[in-house]
């Protein structure tokens, strides 16, 4: 998809990120030098070969890991500077997460998934009952509510669990594969509710994906390649 900028400030501003990852003696480089905008309301994909990097980039940003150098700052808070404790806090406030096998606890109903995150707020269980069930709602699941995961289809679970990242009204929400564990039409589905996540309800969205597909839904498209962003795919990826 052409490239479109949306007249919002920056939400997500990297500056000289890298990381790297030892294995015995060897360090292992993984993200070089990355810089990188990303704009409130943005929706984002991010593509590349296997181990060019990208899980690594969206897990730096969602602060679920450290950089050893640069600054990562999101809704002008600099991550990256936080204890653990802190860090801990802001990710639950302000970070959705959506996996590509759903992450679901088989023997939790729907709702009772959903609800999870908010049990890290201080809303009352009745509040927490009618943020779960808005969420549920919100991704076309309101009658499913009282089901298992195993009762749910795959796509039926990914969207259970895109309604748990969205509970908590986050700042940002982060996809890593969300349809890699689907059928076409599973996946066709989920990405036009993300894509109407972004749309209707200005969420942004940064999504890790081998899918062209799915990059598509995107406003935007970046590539990694060996650590390194670039705008288009070259002749050996």
């Amino acid at each position: 998809m052409t490239e479109h900028r949306l007249s919002h400030p920056p939400l997500v501003v990297i500056g000289g990120l890298s990381k790297s990852y030892r294995k015995g003696n060897q360090e292992i480089p993984v993200l070089l030098d990355i810089s990188l905008d990303v704009t409130d309301g943005e929706f984002l994909a991010l593509m590349g070969p296997s181990g060019s990097g990208k899980t690594t980039l969206l897990n730096l940003i969602a602060g679920i890991d450290r950089p050893d150098e640069g600054t990562l700052t999101i809704g002008g808070v600099d991550i990256v500077q936080l204890t653990e404790t802190q860090l801990s806090a802001w990710r639950s406030r302000n970070v959705g997460f959506i996996f590509q096998f759903y992450n679901l606890i088989p023997v939790l109903t729907a709702l009772e998934n959903v609800q999870l995150p908010l049990l890290l707020t201080s809303l009352s269980r009745a509040n927490r009952y009618e943020h779960a069930v808005a969420a549920l709602e919100a991704v076309g699941l309101a009658d499913r509510m009282d089901h298992r995961p195993p009762q749910l289809s795959g796509g039926q679970q990914q969207r259970v669990a895109i309604a748990r990242a969205l509970v908590t009204d986050p700042l940002i929400v982060v996809a890593d594969e969300p349809t890699g564990d689907l059928d076409k039409k599973s996946a066709t589905d989920v990405l036009s509710l993300l894509g109407e996540l972004n749309s209707v309800y200005r969420k942004t969205i940064i999504m890790v994906t081998h899918d062209p597909r799915a990059a598509n839904k995107a406003s935007r498209t970046l590539f990694l390649d060996k650590g390194v962003l670039a705008d288009s795919l070259r002749d050996e990826f």
